[in-house]
C-alpha cells in the first residue's frame, strides 16, 4: 500500500471513529436520556401505580357516600386538576342524589411518557361506568387522559387533566 493511500486510510478511520463518538455522546446528552420514564423502572413503575390508583379514587362516586371522592380530590389533585374537579363535583352533587347515581372508574392501560426529578407526564386508558339506581344495566364510557403529575414529599399529586 502506498504511504498515500495509507493516509487516506487512516484519515478515514479517525473521521468515522470522530464520528461515532460524537454519535454517542450526542445521544447521551439528549432529552431521551433525560426522561427517566425511558431508563428507570422503579420510579416509573411508582408514578403509574399512584395516578392510577388516584384517578380510580377520584373518578369513582356514590351518592351514598360523597365525601369519599371529595376527600381523595383534596387529597390528591392540585391546581387547575382540583379546580376543574371543583367544577364538575358541584354538579356532580347536585344531581346524583336525585338520581341515585354512582360512578366507577377502571384504569385499563397506564404509561408514563415524561418522568423528569419531580413532574411526570402520564397517559392513561380508563373506563368510566355509571348507574342509576334501578337501571338494569351500566353505561360504560372510554376515556383517554393526559395526566401532569408533581412528586410531593412521596405522593404524585394530579395537576393537569386533559381529556384527549
Amino acid at each position: 500500500m502506498k504511504a498515500a493511500t495509507r493516509w487516506i486510510v487512516i484519515g478515514v478511520l479517525v473521521a468515522v471513529g470522530l464520528a461515532g463518538w460524537g454519535t454517542s455522546w450526542y445521544v447521551y446528552q439528549g432529552a431521551a436520556s433525560q426522561n427517566a420514564a425511558l431508563i428507570e423502572t422503579g420510579p416509573t413503575a411508582e408514578v403509574q401505580s399512584q395516578v392510577t390508583q388516584a384517578l380510580t379514587q377520584v373518578l369513582t362516586y356514590d351518592y351514598n357516600d360523597p365525601e369519599a371522592t371529595e376527600d381523595a380530590a383534596q387529597r390528591l389533585l392540585a391546581g387547575d386538576a382540583y379546580e376543574e374537579y371543583e367544577t364538575l363535583y358541584a354538579a356532580l352533587s347536585e344531581q346524583a342524589p336525585d338520581q341515585q347515581l354512582t360512578l366507577t372508574a377502571q384504569v385499563q392501560a397506564v404509561g408514563v411518557t415524561e418522568l423528569k426529578d419531580d413532574r411526570a407526564e402520564v397517559l392513561v386508558f380508563l373506563d368510566q361506568s355509571s348507574r342509576r339506581e334501578g337501571d338494569e344495566e351500566a353505561s360504560v364510557s372510554a376515556a383517554q387522559i393526559a395526566v401532569g403529575a408533581q412528586l410531593d414529599g412521596d405522593v404524585w399529586t394530579i395537576t393537569d387533566l386533559r381529556v384527549l
